[in-house]
C-alpha cells in the first residue's frame, strides 16, 4: 500500500492535481459543463429535501409523546397551542432548539472539514486536524477537575476557549518557518493534537469523578439542548465561521492551482491558510462546545462533497454543509429511539451510518475520475522484463562492499553489515540495559542500583531476587516486547508507505484489536483485563474486512486508507459503547488500558508474545533486502529481482501481526510505532531500513515510559500510553518541524 499523495502531476507543464482536474473540466466542452452543474444542481436540491423531511421527523420525534399534529399546531399556533404548557416545553424549548442546533453543528463541522480537505490538498483530512477537538477535551476536563465546573454552560465555555487555544498554537508553530504548507499544518496539528490528548488523560485517569462526567461528554450529544441560550450565545461564532467560508472560497480556489500561480493571480497563499485555519476553528469549536467532538462528519461530508462537485469549491462548501447536516440530524434522531427510554451517543451513530457510506463512495466508479484512486501497475510484465535483462548478470564480476559496510564471515556463511547501523544498534542495546536496570530500581528506595543489578541476573540477597525477578522483571518483559513489536511494525508500515507519519492505525489495525480485547472483557472472569490474544484476532479481522472492501491491497491510492478509517471509526465506536455501558470503576480501569498501560501485565502475557517475536521477527529479516528495494517503484523493484507485491503483502501480515500482539499486551500505544523508526533512521542514516533498530528503540521507550510513569506522582501511575503521547508530541515537533526538515516540510 502507498500514503496519499496530492495527485498524478503530468509532465508539462507541472501542475497540482487540482489545477489539472480544473483545466480538464474547462476543456471537456460546454455539454459536459452542463451536464456536471445539473449533477450539482440535482444534488443540492435532492440534500435540501431530504434535510426538510428530516426537519419534520426530528420534530415530531422524541420524550413527551406529540406527535406531528401537535407539532403542527403549536408552529402554526393553531386553537392556541402555544398557550400549551406541554407542548410549549416540549417543542418550543427542547425539540425545536435541538432540531436547530443539530442543522448548525452539522452544517458547521461539514463546511469546516470541505475547507481542510481543500486547504491541505488531501480528501481524507478532518475537523480534528487542527488540535481543536483535543484541545477542546482538553478544556473540559480541567474545567471539571481544576475548576470545579459541572454544568452545561461551563463545559460549552471551557471547549470553546480550549479549541481556540490549540488551534492557535497550531497556527503559530506552522506558521513559524514555511509560511505555514500544508504539510506543516498536518504535521502541527497531529502533534500538539496527541500531547493535549495526553495531558487530558493525566487529569482522567487521576480522579474517577472527571472520567465519569468526561466519558459521556467525550461521546458527543444533544441530549442537553434546552432552550436556546448556549445556541444564542455561540450563534454568533457560527456565523463568522460560514461569513468566513463564503470569503475565502474563491481565494481557496485559486491556491488550488499551486502557490507560484496563486501569487501570479494576486493572492496571498500563507494568509489564505492562515484566514481558512481561522474560520475552521470558528466552526468546529462552537459546534465541539454545543455537541461535543464529533470528528468523523467533517471527514465524511468534506469527502462526500468532493465526489459529486469535484473540485467546484463554492458547490463542495455547500454540499458538504447540507450533508453535515443531514448526517447529524438523522444520527440525532435515532439515538432518540434506538435505546428507548435512554439516548446513544450521537457520535456513535454518526460513525455507523457514515462509515458504510464512506465505504460506498470509494467503492465506486465516480472515484476514478476525481483522481483518487491508484490503480495498481501489471507487475508481472516488468518482472519477465527484468528476467530477461538479469540473465547475463552472472557473469559480470562481484562488485566490492559499500565503504560504510563490513562482512562478517562466521565459518560458511558471510553477512554483510552496515557499520553506522552495527553502532547504532550496539548503543540502543545498552540504554535498553540501562532502561532495564532503572525500571527494576524505579519504587525500591531500600536497594541500591547496585543491589538492583545483581537481583536482575539472580544474585544477592533472596529478598532482593524475589521481589526483582518475581514482581518487576514480567512486567519489564511485557513492555520489552511489546515495545519491540510496536517499533517493528511502525517500520514496516513507514517502509512500505514511503511515509514517516505512517502507522498501523491507517488500516484500523489498533481500533479493531483495542475492540476485540474489550469485547472479550465480557468473557474475562477478572473484568479488568481481555484476552491477550483477541488483539492479534481483532487486528487480523479488521485488516481482512479492509482487504475485502477495497477490493484488495493491489488498490493502493486512497481506496485502502478511506476504508481504513472508516473500519477505524466503526471499532472505535464499539469501545466507546462498551466503555460508556460499564461500570465507573471497571469503565476506569478499562479506559487505563485503552490509553497504553502494563500494570498488571507480566510473564503470563509476555512469553506468548516472545514466542510470536521469535516467529515474526526472523521472517521480517529475511525480506529487509525486498524491503530496501520497495522504497523504489514496482518497476525498479522488479529490475532488481523483488516481487514488489508479493514483499508487500508480507510485510503488511508481518505488520498486522506485530501490532496486533503488542495491543494485546499494554493497548494502543501508537506513539510508539510512530517515534521508533523516526529515531532508529536518524542513527542508523537514511539509506537503512532500522528493522533492528526500532525494535529497540521500541522496547526503550515502553519501558522508559513505564518508569517515568510510575514515579512521576506519588500514590498514582501515569500508563506508559499516557507518558509518551505527552513527551512524544513536542518530539514529534523537534523531528519533523526542526531546521533539518524544513526543507522537506
Amino acid at each position: 500500500m502507498r500514503m496519499p499523495t496530492a495527485g498524478t502531476t503530468p509532465p508539462a507543464p507541472q501542475l497540482p492535481e487540482s489545477a489539472r482536474e480544473l483545466t480538464e473540466t474547462e476543456g471537456r466542452g460546454p455539454a459536459p459543463e452542463r451536464a456536471a452543474r445539473r449533477k450539482v444542481g440535482l444534488a443540492v436540491t435532492g440534500f435540501t429535501l431530504a434535510l426538510l423531511l428530516l426537519v419534520a421527523l426530528s420534530l415530531s420525534v422524541g420524550a413527551g409523546e406529540v406527535g406531528p399534529g401537535g407539532v403542527l399546531d403549536y408552529l402554526l399556533n393553531r386553537r392556541g397551542a402555544r398557550g400549551d404548557s406541554r407542548l410549549a416545553l416540549v417543542v418550543g424549548d427542547l425539540r425545536v432548539p435541538r432540531t436547530l442546533t443539530a442543522l448548525l453543528v452539522g452544517g458547521a463541522l461539514g463546511v469546516a472539514g470541505c475547507l481542510l480537505q481543500a486547504v491541505t490538498r488531501n480528501p481524507l483530512a478532518e475537523t480534528g486536524l487542527l488540535g481543536v477537538n483535543a484541545g477542546a477535551s482538553l478544556g473540559v476536563v480541567a474545567g471539571i477537575a481544576l475548576l470545579g465546573f459541572d454544568s452545561g454552560y461551563a463545559y460549552l465555555g471551557c471547549a470553546f476557549v480550549g479549541a481556540v487555544v490549540a488551534s492557535g498554537l497550531v497556527l503559530l508553530i506552522a506558521g513559524r518557518k514555511g509560511g505555514g504548507s500544508p504539510m506543516r499544518l498536518v504535521l502541527a496539528g497531529s502533534a500538539l493534537g496527541a500531547t493535549f490528548g495526553g495531558l487530558t488523560s493525566v487529569i482522567v485517569v487521576n480522579s474517577a469523578e472527571t472520567y465519569d462526567r468526561f466519558r459521556f461528554w467525550v461521546l458527543g450529544s444533544l441530549a442537553g439542548v434546552e432552550g436556546y441560550g448556549e445556541l444564542g450565545r455561540l450563534a454568533p461564532v457560527l456565523a463568522a465561521g460560514f461569513l468566513v467560508a463564503l470569503l475565502v472560497a474563491r481565494p481557496l480556489s485559486a491556491l488550488a492551482l499551486g502557490d507560484d500561480l496563486a501569487r501570479s493571480l494576486g493572492h496571498r497563499p500563507p494568509v489564505i491558510r492562515t484566514v481558512v485555519a481561522v474560520g475552521v476553528t470558528l466552526l468546529t469549536a462552537a459546534a465541539v462546545a454545543l455537541a461535543g467532538p464529533i470528528s468523523f462528519l467533517g471527514l465524511l461530508a468534506g469527502f462526500l462533497a468532493r465526489a459529486v462537485a469535484g473540485t467546484r469549491l463554492p458547490a463542495r462548501l455547500l454540499l458538504a454543509g447540507l450533508v453535515g447536516a443531514c448526517v447529524l440530524t438523522v444520527s440525532d434522531v435515532a439515538a432518540r429511539v434506538v435505546a428507548r427510554p435512554y439516548e446513544a451517543p450521537v457520535s456513535v451513530i454518526v460513525a455507523l451510518i457514515g462509515a458504510p457510506v464512506l465505504i460506498l463512495i470509494v467503492r465506486s466508479k465516480s472515484l476514478a475520475t476525481m483522481g483518487m484512486t491508484d490503480p495498481a501497475t501489471d507487475e508481472s510484465a516488468p518482472s519477465k522484463r527484468s528476467r530477461s535483462k538479469r540473465a547475463p548478470a552472472k557473469s559480470t564480476p562481484a562488485k566490492p562492499a559499500p565503504a560504510d559496510t563490513y562482512v562478517l564471515r562466521p565459518g560458511p556463511f558471510s553477512f554483510l553489515l552496515a557499520r553506522r547501523a552495527t553502532l547504532a544498534s550496539l548503543l540502543l542495546a545498552a540504554l535498553l540495559v540501562v532502561a532495564v536496570v532503572l525500571s527494576a530500581y524505579a519504587g525500591q528506595s531500600d536497594m541500591g542500583v547496585s543491589r538492583t543489578f545483581r537481583a536482575v541476573f539472580g544474585y544477592g540477597d533472596h529478598f532482593d531476587v524475589l521481589l526483582v525477578q518475581k514482581f518487576r522483571l514480567g512486567r519489564i518483559v511485557a513492555g520489552l516486547t511489546a515495545g519491540a513489536a510496536l517499533g517493528l511494525a511502525g517500520c514496516l508500515t513507514q517502509t512500505l508507505a514511503r511515509n514517516r507519519l505512517a502507522t498501523p492505525e491507517l488500516l484500523g489495525v489498533n481500533d479493531g484489536a483495542t475492540a476485540a480485547v474489550l469485547v472479550s472483557v465480557t468473557f474475562s472472569a477478572s473484568g479488568s483485563f481481555g484476552a491477550w490474544w483477541a488483539g492479534p484476532i481483532g487486528a487480523l479481522v479488521a485488516v481482512v474486512v479492509v482487504t475485502v472492501v477495497s477490493g484488495g491491497l493491489g488498490q493502493r491510492g486512497y481506496r485502502v486508507l478511506v476504508v481504513g478509517l472508516a473500519m477505524s471509526a466503526l471499532a472505535s465506536a464499539v469501545t466507546q459503547v462498551v466503555l460508556s455501558r460499564r461500570s465507573l470503576n471497571s469503565a476506569s480501569s478499562l479506559y487505563v488500558w485503552t490509553s497504553g498501560s502494563l500494570n498488571g501485565r507480566g510473564y503470563s502475557v509476555a512469553v506468548p508474545v516472545l514466542v510470536g517475536l521469535a516467529v515474526l521477527v526472523p521472517l521480517a529479516l529475511a525480506v529487509a533486502r525486498h524491503l530496501g528495494v520497495l522504497r523504489f517503484d514496482d518497476d525498479t523493484a522488479a529490475s532488481l529481482g523483488s516481487h514488489a507485491g508479493r514483499t508487500r503483502l508480507i510485510c503488511l501480515l508481518l505488520a498486522v501481526a506485530l501490532a496486533g500482539l503488542a495491543v494485546g499486551v499494554c493497548g494502543p500505544v501508537g506513539f510508539v510505532a510512530l517515534a521508533s523508526p523516526v529515531i532508529a533512521s536518524r542513527l542508523a542514516g537514511p539509506l537503512r531500513v532500522p528493522l533492528v533498530g526500532s525494535m529497540l528503540t521500541g522496547a526503550v521507550l515502553v519501558v522508559a515510559a513505564d518508569t517515568l510513569g510510575r514515579i512521576v506522582f506519588d500514590g498514582s501511575e501515569l500508563p506508559v500510553g499516557v507518558v509518551t503521547t505527552v513527551l512524544g508530541g513536542p518530539f514529534l515537533l523537534w523531528v519533523l518541524l526542526g531546521r533539518s526538515a524544513a526543507t522537506r516540510v
